[in-house]
């Protein structure tokens, strides 16, 4: 009976349970046969803005895209710091593009099916349609074209290349003129009052002159005062807002052990370039060796004088065709260099050229044997320009294969044996990687000596023995390294150095002077304060242990995270109060400054032509409440004791010379309004980041 009660007055708390139990288990099933935990939905959201999560797959393919754009413009791999770059822009244009979206949704600002196309196709066409569309020579909107390739994407289907970069042009244009809008609107908010005209006027032209006397901090020396709590608590009460963090940063400490090349490694090296040195003079086939011995695999090409590493350049230029320079050290290489051939040639060349590509004539013999016949052609007198429009397959063709003028060094070493070695007029047949070339040595600029040379270069790197000894020298230290408590003394008894990081960001790429060191960082926003790293970070020819010393979060930090930093002001703060009291003293019963100097036995100090817009004082430092004491004093009158950034100060204005009296002040509202228009558009944003709930989650990721 007991248990039959206890069930029928429990009965609706068990079947709640239960059901909850039930649904909980259906979820976990659920996500178990999808791969993928409930709890683990956020686990791909590199960031959130205003609640608005940016997935890591379609962000990564912003970075990519972003940085297929950069290499094609600036040619070359990615380095670490240009990596880091890339990510971080286009971590700050997702942002910019969520707020600007959510701000305008806000306002209900729109662009209207009308407006779009008015945009495209209308009277005055967005500035991108002309750049797109436009007569190179006439400026203007080339419409035949434009109407031309608009048929062109109606055609095409909706899942289409064509029609989806279409698309995405349009979502710019769209984004682009709403963002236009949005900053129009925060622009005509602006208004200048005559009265902020006049006081701007007078604040840039009335001059004072004064005289000053100056009790510095340093006047007393630091270990004379004493700061008590209560005076950190009031300096940081006072100047909350200075110690606003953006974004979460944090610090550490870390021991490096330096895997440098030994004095062994760099005699090891010394004895393998000499032994290249030695097989490269007997080389029939310079260009493989290169291809085979060199780190750097540099082109076998002619180059001035100027062109190759210093330690290899003068030698090369005085040495005979044949000879063998080098070995030589420089930047951090070995490098050796076989003179083949010394010449006097052509400093540029202006050439045009006709590209074939083998892959659409049908093979190579027959791209050839096109390239030969269009030469004979343009030999009996036919027009290159027109044939190359005609057969052209590169951009150039549409210059009638135009190349312009180029030096040495600009293309690659078959072209520009061909165009450097030959005579103005020449024409010529040369297969490349590219293709078959036909080539026209349009003109030869310049005259001076030419050397080609064949450089192999070893890089000087550490041993494996070298790297072992370094890394086992680490690795006894974090093991040495109980607790974060006694990371300082197990660093000074390694007897390497131990280095501070201060303030670090998630997205920063690396801390200076240690490279590739994205990994330490990874780690530091992973750990908690006072953890010591679990492991040995290999950073290139260097070994790290590190410690997280601070952890500084975004927001309003509390006094203890600044009361390290704030310590030089606040000492000054209780300077002041001692240097204020001695003032006092001297002025009490004063009625000029020299009196008050002699009490204080301070010299008085003049000054002239000073301006409350820029509250410099010559010689000192920009002092704000001096400068603005003195102009709301009258003249002849003591200053109280003020409290500047050098010191203390007290002062007498001696007069003030008042400009001509502004009696338009139009001209001067628009010098202002302007001011103001370059800033707001910034200004503007920034404000609407600060208020916005944003979440870098970056440091997960990469």
């Amino acid at each position: 009976m007991g248990i039959m009660t206890f069930l029928r007055n429990r009965a609706g708390i068990i079947i709640v349970v239960v059901i909850g139990l039930a649904i909980v288990a259906f979820l976990v099933s659920d996500a178990v046969r999808l791969g993928q935990p409930f709890w683990a939905a956020n686990q791909n959201v590199v960031g959130e803005v205003a609640g608005t999560p940016i997935d890591i797959v379609e962000f990564n393919q912003k970075v990519d895209q972003a940085s297929a754009n950069f290499k094609q413009q600036m040619g070359g791999n990615l380095n670490a710091q240009m990596t880091s770059y890339i990510q971080e822009n286009t971590w700050n244009q997702e942002v910019s593009s969520i707020l600007m979206d959510k701000e305008v949704a806000r306002l209900g600002l729109t662009v209207s099916k009308n407006e779009l196309n008015d945009m495209i196709s209308g009277k005055n066409p967005d500035p991108q349609v002309v750049q797109n569309f436009g007569d190179p020579q006439t400026g203007q909107i080339n419409r035949p074209q434009l109407n031309q390739f608009l048929g062109r994407v109606d055609a095409e289907p909706s899942e289409s290349p064509l029609r989806q970069q279409w698309n995405g042009f349009l979502v710019g244009l769209k984004q682009n003129r709403l963002a236009q809008k949005y900053n129009n609107l925060v622009k005509n908010c602006v208004y200048v009052t005559s009265l902020e005209a006049r006081e701007d006027y007078m604040e840039r032209n009335k001059l004072a002159n004064f005289n000053y006397i100056i009790l510095p901090y340093s006047s007393i020396p630091d270990n004379k005062v004493t700061i008590t709590d209560e005076d950190y608590k009031n300096y940081y009460e006072e100047n909350k807002a200075r110690f606003k963090n953006q974004e979460e940063t944090r610090s550490f400490e870390y021991v490096v052990f330096d895997a440098a090349p030994s004095k062994s490694d760099s005699a090891e090296a010394k004895a393998a370039i000499a032994k290249v040195a030695a097989d490269f003079r007997t080389s029939t086939n310079d260009s493989l060796f290169v291809s085979i011995n060199a780190d750097t695999k540099a082109p076998v090409s002619y180059v001035h004088k100027g062109q190759l590493d210093p330690a290899l350049d003068s030698l090369v230029f005085n040495a005979a065709n044949g000879s063998i320079v080098g070995p030589v050290f420089s930047n951090g290489s070995y490098k050796v260099a076989k003179v083949i051939d010394q010449r006097i040639g052509p400093d540029s060349v202006k050439a045009s050229h006709i590209l074939f590509n083998p892959a659409t004539e049908g093979g190579l013999d027959k791209a050839k044997a096109k390239a030969d016949s269009v030469a004979n052609l343009i030999r009996k007198g036919a027009s290159f320009a027109e044939l190359a429009k005609k057969f052209g397959t590169d951009a150039s063709k549409d210059k009638g294969g135009d190349l312009g003028t180029f030096g040495r060094g600009a293309m690659i070493p078959q072209f520009e044996e061909a165009v450097f070695n030959g005579s103005t007029g020449d024409l010529k047949v040369i297969t490349t990687q590219y293709g078959v070339h036909v080539i026209h040595i349009d003109k030869q600029v310049g005259s001076s000596k030419v050397a080609k040379v064949a450089v192999v270069d070893k890089a000087l790197n550490s041993s494996n023995k070298t790297q072992q000894e370094a890394y086992s020298k680490a690795s006894a230290f974090l093991s040495s390294v109980e607790d974060s408590k006694n990371f300082d003394a197990a660093a000074k008894k390694s007897g390497s150095p131990k280095l501070t990081a201060d303030n670090v960001t998630g997205s920063q790429s690396a801390i200076q002077g240690l490279d590739n060191s994205r990994k330490v960082i990874k780690w530091a926003f992973s750990a908690e304060e006072g953890d010591v790293s679990d492991e040995v970070f290999e950073l290139d020819n260097k070994y790290a242990v590190a410690k997280l010393t601070d952890i500084r979060p975004k927001g309003t930090l509390p006094l203890d995270k600044v009361k390290k930093q704030i310590e030089p002001m606040v000492r000054n703060k209780v300077k002041a109060r001692m240097l204020k009291e001695k003032f006092d003293t001297g002025l009490s019963g004063a009625s000029s400054i020299q009196q008050v100097s002699q009490k204080v036995q301070a010299p008085v100090v003049p000054v002239q032509n000073i301006v409350f817009a820029n509250p410099i004082i010559p010689g000192l430092a920009q002092e704000n409440r001096v400068v603005g004491t003195v102009f709301g004093l009258q003249p002849n009158k003591l200053s109280k004791a003020i409290e500047g950034e050098q010191g203390v100060y007290v002062v007498s204005v001696n007069g003030f010379s008042n400009p001509a009296p502004l009696t338009n002040t139009i001209r001067q509202k628009e010098q202002i309004s302007q001011s103001i228009a370059q800033r707001v558009q910034g200004e503007a944003f920034r404000v609407l980041r600060d208020k916005a709930n944003i979440k870098d989650n970056r440091y997960k990721f990469f």
